[in-house]
């Protein structure tokens, strides 16, 4: 069956209304954020379309829609039309033998467990609201672009946009009849969940487990009781053959019934889990890794710590460390990934620099290209010919292994320069090993940017005339 829709967005009328001087709504934004970033992986812009609640207009066949994606909100749950629509789309797809994920929850406000509606509480949820880190207070992203943002609202974009991608591509297969997910042997790794100090390492380290094949458990929101949470935690172990636990300054959520933290729980029963492989010569290793700083942790967060590096059951099967992040995500990758980087990247001699551009400025790149050529450095270029996810591989390769980086924009738009400098925010989770020397922005003739908002970045901007610009690329090049 053909799928016309690749992304259905629900939500309520009141989500939508344009806040202050703003000319678009939250969803509207929402919206364009997600048709960018899907049109990067997918190579192609996907068709997305939005359905308020009292939208009679946009009634599209459930049967020939990819994935629905409901914004949740204090509005939206007390809506019937939203919760209709949500019922109208699970009987649609009931009889399909499409069994990729095609439902997800985007939060842009908070709820808890039982306020959601019962068909969507055991999906995995993306908050896209700020959290007040003074006072615990929500509200919305009216900055897309800020440090906080980057760091919260565009990681879960990035989430969002790659867990649909996957989705689309799954039913993309099957509908050719095949399984995408059995075209490579994958092994699962239990990444647990964390306090909420380190949910954004969390994320950063899911994606790079995912990126180099790697199933990543759960894959469902846990659940609020300790008895069910112990039989859903017990039974996603079983299937991995790693657990990896990140500890840092919050205790983490406690499940009801229960005196000890989710946290706490999924360190005990991965210890149980390698105890029963070790007496049966199964497969199952542990890390740990221990934050250097533990700022702000309460009495029982540093007991438990303690009880992590002296209790022997507590440490079954456990490599423990307590090194900076980055010194765990390179001995992560050297046990988990270093095979296949070794196969992709093939180490070159010599300092590169990476010169990201669109295609529409092929032409006018070729000038800025030869200065840094004739400056002694390889220049990594970005593919355009061939298939979707070969284009992305090369393109994630080039961010794991470039020294420098520089982003040419020429007819390309301000948007489109954001998004690549997202992109070189993200590479230590692409898997890099080494620092990056230098990132800067390079404007063709006749364009120009605000410099000063990528200052804060550490990007350095070269703009006005061009032979001028050139000499100040030089320039930047010899600096390292």
């Amino acid at each position: 069956m053909q799928i016309d829709v690749d992304v259905l967005i629900i939500f309520a009328d009141n989500d939508n209304e344009p806040q202050k001087k703003k000319t678009s709504g939250w969803v509207s934004d929402f919206k364009r954020f997600l048709e960018l970033m899907l049109m990067q992986v997918l190579g192609e812009k996907p068709n997305i379309l939005l359905k308020s609640e009292f939208d009679t207009v946009t009634a599209p066949d459930m049967t020939n829609v990819g994935v629905l994606a409901t914004v949740l909100s204090k509005d939206f749950i007390q809506s019937g039309r939203c919760l209709d629509n949500v019922e109208t789309f699970y009987k649609a797809i009931q009889n399909s033998e499409r069994k990729a994920n095609r439902v997800f929850k985007v939060f842009k406000a908070p709820l808890s467990n039982q306020e959601q509606p019962p068909r969507l509480r055991e999906l995995i949820g993306y908050e896209m609201y700020q959290i007040d880190t003074e006072t615990g207070d929500t509200k919305e992203y009216t900055d897309y672009f800020s440090l906080e943002a980057e760091r919260q609202y565009w990681m879960k974009m990035v989430d969002l946009a790659y867990d649909i991608f996957d989705s689309l591509m799954q039913l993309r297969a099957m509908g050719k009849g095949t399984e995408i997910r059995n075209i490579y042997k994958r092994k699962n790794i239990y990444l647990a969940e964390t306090g909420h100090d380190l949910s954004v390492q969390r994320n950063i380290i899911k994606r790079e487990l995912i990126r180099h094949g790697y199933i990543v458990m759960p894959q469902q929101t846990l659940p609020g009781t300790l008895g069910e949470l112990e039989k859903v935690v017990k039974k996603d172990l079983e299937e991995c053959s790693l657990s990896i636990h990140l500890i840092g300054s919050a205790y983490g959520e406690i499940p009801e019934g229960s005196e000890r933290s989710i946290v706490d729980i999924q360190n005990r029963l991965s210890a149980e889990r390698s105890s029963r492989a070790k007496q049966s010569d199964g497969e199952f290793s542990r890390l740990i890794w221990i934050s250097p700083v533990i700022a702000n942790a309460s009495d029982r967060q540093k007991s438990f710590i303690e009880s992590i590096k002296r209790d022997v059951e507590a440490q079954e099967g456990a490599e423990i460390l307590q090194t900076p992040l980055e010194d765990f995500k390179n001995i992560m990758r050297e046990e988990l990934v270093e095979s296949l980087e070794r196969k992709g990247s093939g180490a070159e001699l010599g300092k590169s620099v990476y010169l990201v551009h669109d295609r529409v400025d092929q032409q006018e790149v070729k000038a800025l290209a030869e200065v840094i050529e004739k400056s002694g450095y390889k220049v990594l270029l970005p593919e355009f010919e061939g298939e979707l996810l070969d284009l992305r591989k090369k393109h994630i390769d080039n961010l794991r292994s470039f020294d420098a980086a520089i982003i040419f924009k020429g007819k390309v738009n301000e948007q489109w320069v954001r998004m690549k400098v997202l992109d070189l925010l993200k590479a230590p989770g692409f898997g890099r090993k080494k620092p990056i020397m230098g990132k800067a922005i390079y404007t063709g003739d006749g364009t120009a940017i605000n410099a000063e908002s990528y200052r804060s970045q550490n990007i350095r901007v070269f703009q006005g005339e061009a032979q001028h610009s050139l000499e100040n690329v030089k320039s930047f090049l010899k600096e390292f």
